[in-house]
């Protein structure tokens, strides 16, 4: 009899559910269901206004979108919920809330429902960025080591900054939660009624280190003195290894889910980290680019070492056995929508139905007529700020060289570039610091929907790429942690290679790099270097000058 496991993948705007065969790797059912009050960055759902790079969440959604999909799983497959050996979670990070003693988040209280902070922080929230700066010079001037595990500066996205914003912001409600908790740990927490947090976003998110834990309390007295016992309080220092078992699906859950209790459920882990072993990654040298809204850069190695605007290195913190390095950029697919919703005229809005295709189709569709550079355009990929290697959510988006001949498919493909000379920029500095990159996968929604884009990313990294054989790689990353979480006697295994020799694997197709072209790139990309040390290194800071303007 078949052994299933269900991996959940809760993203920006949706949770998806995979049901997969343990014994293949053959993806039996899927389910997606977006969040009903989506992102709120602008808004509370009682008309409550926020204030600029605001991005928050209500965690309601998480449990109403995970009642539905898993049953839908279920039915699609027609199986024996017994069948169903194992589950796993991936989350998107930093991505936090603050909860009561019991676990309720504030935002469920009748006091707190008007209070931006009482809601989940999504990892986008960029409105600790003044917090992000302070941080990072305070430790810059203490010389603490843990600085350089993050590339030398701490994200706006990150859990201490976001923390430390409420504590300025909404002193009350520091003091009414009883812990503050990544998405995934609580999520895992209403499965299996154990808190048990990741040691993957504890990490990569939380400054957290395997031998050395926290940061001390003299650094975050040093921060102010309300935090000196930030951990100790409000966090915790009881760890847990990506892909060790949690704990088991409480009755409750299970009642709520259509499943058996008992279940085997694995210890979280951040969405992009689980598509490592869902491409078949388990070695070093090769780098993963997870590619949606945001594209996370994964690359594993045997030692630790720093590299400049990395988002971290993590011991165990994506295959157990080899340190994680991680880097990335906070807007690739959500800059090519925007493009898309905010700039078309009606006309091809019109093409796109007489065509019977999507605008985004469409303007593939005519870019790709194009050669490299025939647009005379380049821009800057930081609508969402830069997260590698500059690690500043106050950089803006940037287009050079438009005339009155640009047409939108012409920027539609400068935006395509310019994430593709931020992906070589980050490529580079990985190779300056030794850390060893053979390879080039990528997975997600866009490596597997856009083939012009990736001959894009061929060619200007000048590096052949492969794609990951499943659409829903994160979703089937996390599937085989919780087969691992199950165990072989189970019908499971006893660790995540041996899951993703049977259950991973890749397409046939490669995108190897045209030369004509990559000749063309390294021109452009050069270009794009002195645009990006210009305005992301301090020689004119106009962006962060309009910003406060703006905010003024």
């Amino acid at each position: 009899m078949s052994k299933y496991s269900i991996g959940m993948d809760f993203g920006s705007q949706s949770v998806r559910a995979l049901l997969v065969e343990v014994e293949t790797g053959r993806e039996i059912a899927t389910a997606v269901m977006e969040y009903p009050h989506g992102v709120m960055d602008e808004y509370l759902p009682d008309g409550t206004k926020l204030e600029a790079d605001w991005a928050l969440q209500h965690p309601q959604d998480y449990l109403d979108v995970m009642q539905q999909v898993i049953p839908s799983v279920l039915r699609q497959a027609s199986i024996d919920p017994k069948d169903v050996i194992g589950i796993g979670v991936d989350f998107t990070a930093c991505t936090i809330l603050p909860i009561d003693n019991a676990g309720t988040p504030l935002c469920f209280t009748d006091e707190y429902h008007s209070q931006p902070h009482a809601y989940v922080k999504l990892w986008k929230h960029h409105a600790a960025q003044d917090e992000a700066n302070r941080l990072t010079q305070i430790a810059k001037d203490r010389g603490e080591k843990f600085l350089k595990r993050y590339g030398g500066k701490i994200s706006s996205e990150w859990l201490v900054p976001k923390v430390w914003q409420i504590i300025n912001e909404a002193p009350d409600i520091y003091d009414r939660a009883d812990r503050f908790i990544e998405a995934g740990d609580w999520l895992i927490l209403q499965l299996t009624g154990e808190e048990k947090r990741s040691s993957c976003s504890a990490g990569y998110k939380g400054l957290w280190h395997k031998q050395e834990g926290y940061p001390s309390q003299e650094f975050f007295k040093a921060l102010d003195p309300r935090l000196e016992n930030l951990v100790e309080e409000k966090l915790s220092s009881d760890i847990y290894p990506t892909g060790s078992k949690a704990g088991e699906l409480t009755e409750a859950a299970a009642k709520l889910l259509g499943l058996n209790s008992g279940i085997p459920v694995a210890v979280a882990i951040i969405d992009a980290h689980a598509a490592v072993p869902g491409t078949g990654i388990t070695e070093e040298g090769k780098m993963l680019m997870v590619m949606g809204t945001s594209t996370c850069h994964m690359v594993l190695g045997k030692e630790e070492k720093w590299v400049k605007g990395m988002g971290g290195v993590v011991e165990d913190g994506m295959i157990p056995g080899y340190f994680g390095y991680e880097a990335g950029q906070a807007c690739v697919g959500d800059h090519f929508e925007w493009f898309v919703e905010n700039c078309l005229p009606q006309e091809y809005h019109l093409e796109a139905g007489r065509k019977g295709i999507n605008l985004h189709e469409l303007l593939t569709e005519k870019a790709d007529k194009q050669s490299p550079g025939e647009s005379g355009l380049i821009a800057l990929d930081w609508w969402n700020g830069n997260r590698s290697i500059l690690v500043d959510g106050d950089l803006t988006g940037l287009i050079i060289g438009c005339t009155l001949r640009t047409k939108p498919e012409d920027i539609y493909r400068a935006l395509i570039e310019a994430t593709a000379y931020g992906t070589r920029m980050i490529i580079d500095t990985f190779d300056e610091n030794d850390i060893v990159i053979e390879e080039l996968y990528a997975a997600g929604g866009i490596a597997e929907k856009n083939q012009m884009l990736m001959q894009i990313y061929a060619d200007v990294t000048n590096r052949e790429i492969r794609v990951s054989a499943s659409s829903q790689t994160t979703a089937l990353g996390s599937a085989m942690f919780g087969a691992v979480a199950a165990g072989a006697s189970a019908g499971g295994y006893d660790n995540i290679q041996e899951a993703a020799v049977k259950m991973a694997g890749l397409k046939d197709l490669v995108f190897k790099p045209i030369p004509q072209n990559t000749d063309t790139y390294d021109l452009l990309y050069e270009e794009y270097k002195k645009l990006h040390d210009y305005f992301g290194l301090g020689g004119n800071n106009i962006m962060k000058r309009l910003k406060s303007i703006k905010n003024r």
